[in-house]
């Protein structure tokens, strides 16, 4: 694949680098005396005020909040089909014959130059399939996540980042394993599951240049001025590319797809629960750490707020977004009715103590209030009231924990995750 050819890029790289580093940012409260009091909207009333009592109605009343999540928050997807073709690059023994590494490509467009999603697979070379497996989306490239040189070095767009390896924008072979901490691969293996990941700049590179790149280049019929005001913004197209990996799961025999669970980390754990909303498939969601825009009730106002979002990463979004800019209290839904919208299903929401600026406790409460709809199915939501201490997993069908430690991806949390789709997904 040609790299893609990208404007406007070094002042916005440094912001991202810059912001990915900051702890809990300065001038945002951090004191729960200061939230402000609100009123969530209920996911259980319809517009015109019914009251759903049956799963009947839900399935009218989730297609009234997806549709307002697709037009104030998100933005809509484009109708367009699947990927075009598929092609296996490599299919071989790994880690030390325990495993067998696949590497599929999947084309977006019939203009082979124009993107195309690298799917990594991890499996048992000892399991049986077709397998369950779980499916992550990761941030510097599919090599990151093991030290293996049979993996496709990336070449798109990468921010630059010397602890991970980057240069000129570009992918280098220092990059290879630098994000291994967070992918425990023989830990997921040896539990019977396959892991599959794609590098989140194959479907969008995450900076704005008014959606000239990656899949809103190749799909947005309009552009500038006048693309619309709910046109999909990044997170949205980073979850229709988890979508086209599904509809590979679909053809590959060696994979469950009817067993396969989503997961991703901050915006990229934001892009996980959109994409169990927008996509029924998906057996399992895990949020991890998402945060505003995430799990994370946006009427807290609590560490990041939508307008700090909305500024520091404006094509997240659609633009509808910015009308709650300062005005969380308008808002037509709030993320509780985000993590609604995947019932029946189980999901998983976990924080960490440290991450203030993801705020923990309104994470909790969005699976919290998400409950009562889990209830009309007889799935049992987080089971508790008060947020947990830390490291005390909770919960039934909805489960969260929040964990010591900061803004990452850790071993304890991947046995949490492990442990919901034994009991879960099996």
């Amino acid at each position: 694949m040609a790299p893609l050819q990208l404007k406007g890029i070094l002042v916005f790289a440094l912001t991202l680098s810059g912001l990915s580093l900051m702890a809990q940012p300065k001038g945002y409260n951090y004191d729960e005396s200061l939230v402000p009091q609100y009123t969530l909207p209920d996911p259980l009333v319809m517009k015109d005020g019914t009251r759903v009592k049956s799963k009947a109605q839900w399935r009218k009343r989730r297609t009234e909040i997806l549709n307002l999540f697709r037009s104030e928050v998100y933005g809509k997807q484009p109708r367009t089909g699947s990927y075009v073709r598929s092609e296996v690059l490599s299919e071989e023994p790994a880690l030390n014959g325990k495993a067998i590494r696949k590497q599929v490509r999947l084309y977006l467009d019939r203009d082979l130059d124009r993107p195309a999603i690298d799917v990594l697979i991890y499996m048992p070379a000892k399991g049986k399939g077709p397998l369950p497996a779980f499916l992550g989306i990761n941030f510097y490239g599919n090599h990151t996540i093991q030290d293996d040189p049979g993996i496709v070095l990336s070449d798109r767009w990468m921010r630059n980042s010397k602890d991970k390896g980057t240069k000129d924008n570009q992918a280098t072979e220092a990059s290879r394993g630098v994000s291994s901490s967070r992918w425990p691969v023989e830990m997921i293996i040896e539990r019977g599951y396959a892991l599959a990941t794609i590098y989140y700049g194959d479907i969008d590179p995450d900076f704005h240049d008014g959606f000239e790149n990656g899949v809103h280049g190749v799909f947005d019929r309009r552009r500038g001025d006048d693309r619309p005001a709910d046109a999909w913004g990044s997170i949205a197209a980073w979850a229709w590319g988890c979508s086209r990996v599904m509809d590979y799961f679909e053809k590959d025999r060696a994979i469950d797809a009817k067993r396969v669970a989503m997961f991703g980390h901050s915006r990229l754990g934001k892009t996980s629960l959109w994409t169990g909303a927008e996509d029924e498939r998906f057996a399992l969601i895990i949020s991890n750490d998402s945060g505003c825009g995430g799990a994370a009730l946006s009427r807290r106002a609590f560490g990041e707020t939508v307008k700090r979002i909305n500024t520091s990463f404006p094509h997240w979004f659609c633009g509808n977004f910015k009308k709650y800019n300062d005005n969380e209290a308008a808002l037509p839904v709030d993320q509780h009715m985000l993590i609604s919208l995947i019932a029946p299903r189980p999901v998983y929401v976990a924080s960490a103590r440290q991450d203030q600026w993801a705020d923990p406790k309104g994470e909790f409460l969005s699976a919290k209030h998400a409950g009562p709809v889990y209830a009309l199915y007889g799935k049992g939501g987080v089971g508790v009231e008060e947020q947990p201490d830390v490291n005390s997993p909770v919960g039934d069908v909805i489960r969260y924990h929040m964990r010591t430690g900061k803004h990452d991806v850790t071993d304890y949390d991947w046995e949490q995750y492990l442990k919901a789709a034994d009991d879960l997904m099996r």
